[in-house]
């Protein structure tokens, strides 16, 4: 089989069906994206959330999810990354039990990279994924076993995509990449065995993903294809969605999956709503034994098992290879975290290299064995309550000039080569992506207007430390990449963005708003 074109990607069918979503849910989603600004100033004038008095009849109701899918019920092993050719293919061929095929995070949302992933989803879904590398290896979906189940992750709500402007005004980045991955697959992954499922990113409330239920409902009536049959797994990577993880579940109703404890955005969702109260330490201190993230992932393994869905646990971000002590160090460290979430109930971990599935398959093998999942462990023993999420102390954390400089040139890396068109940047062996960027220049930012002193220099964290960091940063990277590959690079457009993000003094909400005006 061909590969399919671009043009038939975006042919006049498929776009008038995203229209057709645009239309007709752009305006609630315009809503919505108001009604965050609006909680975020009433959590700046509290300092506090709690789980909502309104929906309690939900949370105290008996009521579950349907049974997971077929390509859904054993998810021990889930890779991430882009949709590139080459990755696509390693991502499936790796024996992940799921590969999470990112338009999000890992991907930088140029048109090209938009379309070009479609193409690659839509050749994936049957089986005809190739690639001819120009050093002449060639790459092809292996046959022995089998593939990975595709879920889709789709830009978040707050993403825009002016290549597709309807009625004047640009599309939701999100509808796009639905709509044209639903619009060319969903009868094929059918008729193949499973179905159209998708990873739902940074919704921030219950009627978000109301809004998914109702986007989600109309395309299987205008598709024609059954109800239900299009299957969302939930990243719970914002504070207050960690307050509403029952009621999101209850909102998609025949859609709902599972929910996925997304880490690394929910620190910088914390930072970022309650940045005038909490200070966290470096993020290297932060792990996931902090009193506020064992709340966290217990609630969540506790809502999911209690309405029968999936909960899968974060990333083990780390990228093998270089020196073999290091690598030993970091492997101890990824068993020791899985080990952790299989024990506690999840049912399946996130790995970012092929380089891990064979750890956290293992580790989750010990605790699974036959079985495809734990649903039946409902953590009855969990009671959460609002203030152990809102406790934000680390144990023997500090702010040191080291944290600070790790920051600065994550955030600054990572931007320069997302402007580039490359959305998942491996840095010091840690695979980086927008969520930990924005957690790196967040916590700047906070260090800057809490006036923040580091423990080792007594230095305070001052616009002027900053700069200078930035300074001593870039010199390095252009003595480190040569004079003509840094002028070839998009180094002061990155300066920009991680200065804008870490210092003004509007905190800016996602780093990708601004820096999307800034790409092709």
């Amino acid at each position: 089989m061909p590969p399919i074109t671009e043009r038939e990607i975006l042919s006049p069918q498929a776009l008038e069906f995203v229209a057709d979503l645009q239309r007709r849910f752009g305006a609630r989603r315009k809503d919505l994206l108001a009604r965050r600004q609006r909680r975020r100033a009433e959590i700046a004038r509290t300092g506090r959330l709690d789980f909502l008095p309104e929906t309690a009849q939900i949370r105290e109701a008996a009521w579950t999810v349907p049974p997971p899918p077929p390509g859904l019920t054993d998810r021990r092993v889930e890779i991430t990354g882009p949709t590139d050719r080459k990755m696509a293919i390693n991502a499936l061929n790796s024996t992940a039990k799921v590969w999470l095929a990112d338009l999000e995070d890992a991907n930088t949302p140029h048109w090209a990279n938009v379309v070009t992933g479609q193409v690659n989803l839509y050749d994936a879904t049957r089986g005809s994924l190739r690639y001819d590398a120009p050093d002449g290896r060639r790459y092809a979906l292996r046959t022995d076993l089998p593939l990975a189940t595709v879920v889709v992750r789709p830009r978040g709500w707050h993403l825009d995509e002016r290549h597709l402007p309807v009625d004047g005004a640009p599309a939701a980045g999100a509808l796009v990449d639905v709509g044209l991955h639903v619009f060319h697959n969903a009868r094929e992954l059918i008729a193949r065995g499973v179905g159209p499922y998708y990873y739902l990113p940074k919704l921030e409330s219950h009627q978000e993903a109301r809004l998914w239920h109702d986007v989600f409902a109309y395309a299987e009536d205008t598709l024609d294809i059954p109800r239900g049959a299009i299957r969302a797994t939930v990243l719970i990577e914002t504070i207050t969605a960690a307050f509403e993880m029952d009621e999101i579940l209850h909102e998609l109703g025949p859609h709902a999956a599972g929910l996925n404890a997304g880490r690394w955005d929910y620190l910088f969702s914390v930072i970022k709503n309650f940045r005038e109260r909490a200070v966290l330490p470096d993020r290297a201190a932060i792990t996931m034994t902090a009193p506020f993230l064992r709340a966290y992932t217990d609630l969540l393994v506790a809502t999911c098992h209690r309405r029968g869905a999936v909960a899968i646990g974060g990333m083990a971000a780390f990228i093998p290879g270089g020196d073999a002590a290091q690598n030993e160090l970091a492997l101890a460290r990824v068993r020791a975290d899985k080990e952790r979430e299989a024990t506690d109930g999840f049912d399946g971990s996130w790995v970012a290299h092929p380089g891990l599935v064979s750890v956290c398959q293992e580790v989750f093998d010990g605790v699974l064995g036959e079985r495809d999942n734990q649903l039946d462990r409902t953590r009855d023993d969990v009671r959460v309550h609002a203030d152990q999420l809102l406790d934000f102390t680390v144990e023997g954390g500090d702010v040191t000039s080291a944290g600070l400089r790790t920051n600065v040139l994550v955030a600054l890396r990572y931007l320069e080569a997302w402007l580039r068109g490359v959305g998942a940047v491996a840095i010091n062996n840690l695979m980086e992506d927008a969520a930990t960027a924005e957690i790196s220049r967040a916590q700047v930012w906070q260090w800057v207007h809490q006036k923040v002193t580091l423990v080792d220099s007594g230095e305070p964290v001052s616009p002027e430390l900053v700069r200078r960091v930035l300074d001593e940063e870039l010199a390095g990277i252009r003595h480190t990449v040569g004079a003509d590959a840094y002028a070839d690079g998009r180094w002061s457009d990155a300066r920009t963005l991680v200065e804008r993000g870490a210092l003004d003094d509007d905190f800016v909400d996602f780093l990708t708003v601004p820096a999307y005006e800034v790409i092709d």
